[in-house]
């Protein structure tokens, strides 16, 4: 298997969690005395530029269609954070009925609906049949289709790029991420920013968050390697926020690498540095996971047998 960014042969293990069903696939009544299918759930780092990845077991397309589980609307925490940065960002950047608002993987709409009453003028990408006409019902123009540079270069034709380019959570999601920032540079309008939300890595591997893995994310990500595949495609992030949300996220902003209009905001360096003194930037760092992990697993075990030994059914977890 090569990097899935830069090609670099993998050799590296991160953690193998063995196998399991895909997430988010629930079984019907008929289903629950069939076969189900496992996958391999091992993820690899690269020691070229540190993405740690898992291969494609599942195709995005069989992942994310019209039976898909997950409505982002359903968690009033989630909304109430996505009104909040709808309110930082248009005054941040100034956004008006004149801008254009893009979402990659808008999902029902929880977001842009509060583009819409601002009476801003966005447009939602969303592969999902059936969270994208949960979109429509609140007012949210929405495309279904997956984005990358072939769908980028349709828009940039139609005059429809974006003033402010958003994506919550599907960076991770992409498993051909060069395609994807490719997209993202021919998409936006000169003079425009990306905003890109994912869970940071560092946060994964030090608060030994191994239950977020799973085979939708194909990519963990540090701020440094998000930064070399955006400046690869010719953007540069010069902003960069740490948030709570997903068990600690970052919050990137990017922009044309051509813009000198945007100053780079110190948190850039300020992260770099911050990953780059935890050893992020060295295979070792990445090598320890698979003990840590096995530590909380061998222990919970351990724990469940002797509590079964002692006759106990009802029990809390330590």
């Amino acid at each position: 298997m090569k990097c899935r960014f830069c090609q670099h042969e993998l050799t590296h293990e991160f953690v193998d969690l063995v196998n399991s069903p895909p997430s988010n696939s629930f079984l019907s009544l008929e289903e629950l005395n069939e076969p189900e299918i496992f996958y391999p759930l091992r993820l690899l780092v690269c020691g070229n530029c540190f993405l740690v990845q898992i291969d494609e077991y599942k195709k995005s397309s069989e992942i994310f269609d019209q039976d898909y589980a997950y409505f982002s609307s359903f968690s009033t925490s989630w909304l109430e954070h996505a009104k909040r940065f709808q309110e930082m960002i248009t005054e941040r950047l100034q956004l008006n009925a004149a801008s254009h608002v893009i979402e990659i993987a808008s999902n029902d709409g929880y977001l842009l609906q509060y583009f819409v009453q601002k009476q801003i003028p966005c447009l939602g990408i969303e592969p999902s049949t059936n969270t994208a006409q949960v979109a429509r019902e609140r007012g949210v123009d929405t495309l279904e289709d997956f984005f990358g540079e072939r769908l980028a270069k349709r828009l940039a034709n139609e005059g429809k790029q974006g003033d402010l380019i958003i994506g919550n959570n599907v960076f991770a999601h992409v498993p051909d991420v060069n395609d994807f920032v490719t997209g993202l540079k021919t998409a936006l309008r000169p003079g425009g920013v990306i905003t890109m939300e994912f869970p940071h890595l560092m946060s994964l591997v030090e608060q030994n968050q191994f239950d977020t893995i799973y085979h939708e994310h194909f990519s963990y990500l540090s701020f440094h390697t998000a930064r070399l595949i955006f400046e690869k495609q010719g953007l540069e992030l010069f902003d960069v926020e740490q948030l709570p949300t997903h068990g600690g996220s970052l919050r990137v902003y990017g922009k044309h690498k051509e813009d000198t209009a945007k100053d780079i905001s110190p948190n850039v360096d300020a992260l770099l540095l911050e990953e780059k003194s935890r050893g992020m930037q060295t295979v070792e760092y990445y090598q320890g996971f698979q003990k840590a992990v096995d530590r909380v697993k061998n222990g919970l075990v351990s724990f469940l047998l002797e509590q079964k030994k002692s006759g106990r059914d009802n029990f809390d977890l330590p």
